[in-house]
């Protein structure tokens, strides 16, 4: 039976391979390690997410990517100022869309709920990429209203170089809080990863 463990050393050696390859080439290896170390919950919500983000006229990579830098997939994480869900949807938040769409019977554990989370947050991502459209980019405009409040945005937009002009670019390099600026680039990074893996998918193999 010796040629069973060649056999069976030639098909480890090769997965070996085949792993240390894949992470190679991934630009982003750690994040595709956790990816297959929790691949249930890294992938557990990507209908949901494409049904939520169809809806609200979004693209779903973008969702998901704040999904990701929001929750790492755990509906259930609250934050620090009482942000919950997968989204880490405050109060506040939603507050203005129970007003705005004249919800009845809403309490703040509903944010727990995976389709309610995600439908308050990409509601409230797609009114500030509303408010933003007039920009070059609206996303990290966007994005840093989703993390800090339209307030500090508008702030941050007066303290730049370029005033009510000012583009994506100047904008990013303007935010002042460290973690807003983290969270907004983090984020793109994980689109862009998102988008250049879907790219891949529907390419044909040569």
């Amino acid at each position: 039976m010796r040629w069973v463990a060649k056999v069976v050393f030639l098909l480890s050696l090769a997965a070996v391979l085949g792993v240390g390859v894949a992470l190679y080439r991934s630009p982003d290896p750690r994040y595709l390690a956790a990816e297959w170390v929790s691949w249930g919950r890294f992938y557990r919500y990507d209908a949901m997410i494409a049904d939520v983000a169809a809806k609200h006229g979004l693209d779903p990579l973008l969702v998901k990517a704040v999904v990701w830098r929001e929750s790492e997939f755990h509906p259930d994480k609250t934050g620090s100022s009482g942000e919950r869900g997968l989204m880490q949807v405050g109060e506040a938040a939603a507050a203005d869309w129970v007003k705005a769409n004249k919800i009845e019977n809403f309490v703040p554990t509903d944010l727990f709920s995976p389709r309610m989370n995600l439908e308050i947050g990409a509601w409230y991502l797609k009114r500030a990429l509303g408010h933003w459209k007039g920009k070059d980019d609206p996303v990290p405009f966007a994005l840093a209203q989703y993390n800090a409040g339209k307030r500090r945005v508008n702030g941050w937009i007066a303290a730049s170089k370029s005033g009510d002009a000012v583009n994506a670019g100047e904008f990013r390099e303007s935010i002042a809080f460290p973690s807003t600026r983290a969270y907004v680039e983090t984020i793109l990074k994980r689109y862009e990863y998102y988008r250049l893996k879907e790219k891949q998918g529907k390419e044909p193999a040569r």
